[in-house]
């Protein structure tokens, strides 16, 4: 079998660039509910749960950069050096965020009781948030903003990915329509401007783990409108009016979630648009 020249492999490379957009989006939507899928398997064994999150996390990133490389020619994830800061800061504004949320509630009457929950649930939650993080930002930034950014400019792109976003979460089991309008305003939009501001997809993969981890893993209180139990660190139970708890979709739909978040996503696109990063159509 003769090899395929230099001219022919730059054929099929333009004609995959041609189709980067579906083949990207495909090709990590798989990703992630393969992900998913096993997140959901070793759950019950914190164990395993950890280092296996930690594992598809990786296995994730590998398959973004291999894709990229493949279809685009480009590498998009910087090397560790870079990454590693820009993800504890992510991480701690993802936790103040999530932290300042539930002192909110807690001041105005939402939070009924506080108990010890589980360890176990705790480290198998730090795992399964790390690879859900990864996940979700390489899928919703990391091709559906960026490469709709391209053609449509900052702003359209902003708005379709953050309502895509939020949309997602609908099919959970108590999912409301104001908890998901919620969900698109409040991680949507602050996560895809973490990502104008730095041009990198470590910082809000970094603030997504956090304030994940710290809501289910930490405080223990029911996340996205999911009807999987948390196992956190803590038992936080809600209670009281919906604009102020979340309801059965939890504090991400609280009002004062919208109101917590609002600060760093308006200085973040400050940032960006200070340093020209805010894209034209």
């Amino acid at each position: 079998m003769t090899a395929p020249t230099d001219h022919q492999l730059s054929a099929r490379r333009r004609r995959l660039r041609t189709f980067r957009f579906p083949v990207l989006l495909v090709a990590m939507f798989g990703v992630m509910v393969v992900a998913v899928g096993i997140n959901q398997l070793v759950s019950p064994v914190p164990v395993l749960a950890l280092p296996v999150g930690i594992g598809l996390a990786v296995a994730t990133v590998a398959c973004y950069r291999w894709l990229s490389r493949t279809v685009e020619l480009r590498t998009e994830i910087p090397e560790l050096d870079q990454a590693w800061p820009r993800m504890w800061r992510g991480a701690l504004l993802g936790f103040g965020l999530f932290a300042t949320l539930m002192l909110l509630i807690a001041m105005f009457g939402g939070l009924r009781s506080l108990s010890w929950g589980s360890f176990g649930g705790f480290v198998g939650t730090a795992g399964m948030m790390m690879s859900v993080a990864v996940a979700e930002e390489l899928l919703f930034r990391g091709v559906l903003f960026r490469i709709m950014e391209e053609r449509t400019g900052t702003v359209i792109a902003l708005v379709v990915s953050s309502a895509l976003f939020g949309a997602t979460h609908l099919v959970n089991a108590n999912a409301t329509v104001w908890g998901t309008l919620s969900l698109a305003l409040t991680g949507g939009t602050m996560l895809a401007a973490a990502y104008v501001a730095t041009r990198s997809l470590w910082l809000p993969i970094g603030v997504h783990f956090a304030w994940n981890f710290t809501h289910a893993g930490i405080f223990g209180v029911v996340l996205s409108g999911s009807d999987v139990p948390p196992h956190g660190l803590l038992n936080a139970t809600l209670s009281g009016p919906s604009v102020l708890t979340g309801g059965t979709f939890g504090p991400e739909a609280s009002l004062f979630a919208l109101l917590v978040c609002l600060v760093p996503t308006v200085l973040l696109l400050r940032r960006a648009a200070r340093d020209g990063r805010i894209r034209r159509r």
